[in-house]
This record gives structure tokens, sequence and C-alpha cells, in this order.
């Protein structure tokens, strides 16, 4: 005999009825499953494991399948904003089951949504529809690096998105280190401020980014070149770069999310320094 509990993992610990009817379960069986507590019936018609993720669990009570910053930090992605509430892609026909304490985001987006958690591809053009440009680039890089998006899967997120968003495609590259750094050398794209990423330097090292072959930036992420060990190496990295006429600049996850006027200030005199004295 069949086990509803073996059946539901095999299928992602979350599943319509009429599926694991399909697979051999009868609907005794699976009442039965249920009442022991070996499943669980999230709604009438989808059952789920008892161990299956609760964001998935809630998307599939709301009605549909989990989408946009929560699906792309579940594909480990890097997300720069948090999807608090959860956003919940129903289809444009689809319903939503009401259900208590909902403070789910609903997404009548074309398509037909399934169960549990959108693919990387299409959770990247809801995100881009929520959040706008900069999430969408960083999201999407960050997808590239970890070898999330083939080729034909980034000229279609490419075709999906809006005629004026698609440059975002063109200039996204493959080897963006965090999330954070996509972020910065998006911002400065768009400030007509052109870096070389991830460049070796030698005394030095590599570093994030470098303007005009004088200013290095480099950006620390939240977990990054944190206690006294990595301070020490940074301080010696920053006295190498000086010691061949570069200066360095340094910004953190705060200064960049919420302070960039404070770092593009930052970063634009000391670019007509260096440029000053070239």
């Amino acid at each position: 005999m069949l086990d509803p509990t073996v059946l539901l993992a095999r299928l992602g610990g979350l599943a319509r009825g009429v599926e694991l009817q399909r697979c051999g379960m009868s609907r005794p069986e699976l009442a039965k499953a249920v009442r022991e507590k070996r499943i669980d019936r999230v709604r009438p018609g989808v059952f789920a494991s008892p161990a299956l993720n609760s964001h998935l669990r809630r998307a599939a009570l709301h009605g549909g399948a989990l989408t946009c910053g929560a699906a792309l930090r579940l594909h480990g992605v890097w997300v720069l904003c948090d999807d608090s509430p959860l956003h919940v892609w129903v289809g444009r026909r689809g319903r939503v089951n009401p259900h208590v304490g909902c403070q789910c985001v609903t997404h009548y987006f074309r398509g037909t949504p399934g169960l549990g958690l959108v693919d990387v591809e299409t959770a990247l053009i809801h995100f881009h529809r929520c959040r706008g440009d900069e999430a969408f680039f960083a999201a999407f890089e960050s997808a590239w690096k970890n070898r999330l998006l083939s080729s034909a899967a980034r000229m279609r997120i490419r075709k999906a998105l809006p005629a004026y968003a698609r440059w975002l495609v063109d200039i996204g590259r493959s080897d963006a280190d965090s999330g954070l750094e996509s972020l910065v050398r998006l911002r400065l794209h768009m400030l007509g401020i052109l870096v070389e990423c991830q460049v070796l330097i030698s005394g030095v090292g590599r570093v994030d980014f470098i303007i005009d072959g004088r200013l290095i930036l480099e950006i620390d992420g939240r977990r990054n070149h944190d206690g006294a060990s990595h301070r020490h190496k940074d301080l010696a990295r920053d006295a190498a770069a000086s010691a061949r006429g570069m200066e360095t600049l340094r910004f953190d996850f705060a200064q960049v999310v919420y302070d960039w006027s404070a770092v593009q200030t930052a970063i634009i005199a000391a670019l007509a320094r260096c440029r000053e004295h070239a």
C-alpha cells in the first residue's frame, strides 16, 4: 500500500487531492492519514506534509503559489527587501481562500500557478512588477551568479519586462559578488560612472570596484568584514592601495541602502580629487 507521507514528500510536500488520487491514493486513505495527523489538509482538496515550509503552507492556504521576494529567498537568491506580508500568485481567474489572520498580497498576474514555490524566472518577473528596477536587478544578478538562470531564461525574462526596463538584463553580469554590489553598480551606472568590477590588484588583492584606475570602492555586506581580524586585513589592503596611489572608500549595507545620498556625495568628491591629481 502506498504511504501518503512518502508520496507527498516525493511531490515536494504539497499536492492536490486529485494528484494524489492519480498516484493511487483513495479518498478514504487520505482522510485516514489526516485523522492520524500523518499529513495535513491545508484546505479542501489540498494536502501537505507536516514539515512543509510555513511560507509555502500559507500561500497554499491563501489559494496560490508563493512568489516575489520570499520565493526568491527560498531559491537562494539575494533579495533587497523583505516580503512581509507574503506575496501569493493566484492567476487571472484565481480564487482567494479566506483564512484567519490573512495579510497576504494577492497577485492576479497572467498564467496558471501551481502549488508551492514559483520558479526563479517567474518570481523575478513578478518581483520587478512589485518592487521595481533596483530590487529586480540585484536579485537578477544574484540568480545568474548562482547558476539559476539559463541564457534562454534570461531572454524570456527580458521579453517579459516592460520595454523601458529591458536594459537591466542587458547590463547584467554573472560575476556580481553580492546583491549589494549589484545595487551600487546600477546606481553608479545611472550617474554615468563606469566601473571595473572584481579587479585583482597586485599587492592588494581583489577589490569590488575601481573607477578611473585610481578610486577603489569596497562594499561590505551585513556579514562581511566583521571582527578584528577582518578589520586588520581591510586596513592592510587600504594601506597597500594607498602606496600605489589609489584611494579606497568603504561602505556597508546600511549606508548603501539607507543613506545613499551620502555615499554618492563621497564617491563623486573622491573621484574629483583623483582626477584633479591625475
